[in-house]
């Protein structure tokens, strides 16, 4: 039986569909590699209920497990790379508006940079350098 957790009764179908294929791809794994439930749920540290509900994809299992069973396979250095900064759609789209926005409010103020450089060189007011001051 599975733990109950408050962010397990919240857990999005696309996330839980996605473990339950972990899961299966997990089993698959093990029986390719004509392993006993028995006995990579002991070369894991783990019980065999454990392996079980891992295998079925319950999300409750611990990170830790799945993580244990990647390394297994071989397959550990592509877990860091699931959240991998550059494959952050959201916030890479997050700093795009940014810095759209912080463009647009740096051409506003060169706009109103030139513009009042503009009006002050109409008017004749421009300062003079040092070497047009006659003494």
């Amino acid at each position: 039986m599975s733990k109950s957790s408050p962010s397990l009764s919240i857990l999005p179908p696309e996330a839980a569909s996605a473990l339950v294929q972990l899961g299966e791809h997990l089993a698959l794994a093990r029986v390719r590699r004509k392993e006993s439930q028995r006995v990579w749920a002991q070369r894991m540290g783990i019980s065999v209920p454990t392996l079980v509900r891992m295998e079925r994809g319950d999300a409750s299992v611990s990170m830790g497990v799945y993580a244990t069973a990647l390394w297994m396979m071989g397959q550990s250095a592509a877990l860091s790379d699931l959240a991998a900064p550059e494959q952050d759609r959201g916030a890479l789209e997050s700093d795009v508006r940014a810095a759209k926005r912080t463009r647009a409010v740096r051409s506003q103020a060169s706009l109103a940079a030139r513009l009042a450089q503009g009006s002050v060189a109409k008017q004749g007011n421009t300062p003079k350098s040092p070497k047009q001051v006659k003494p």
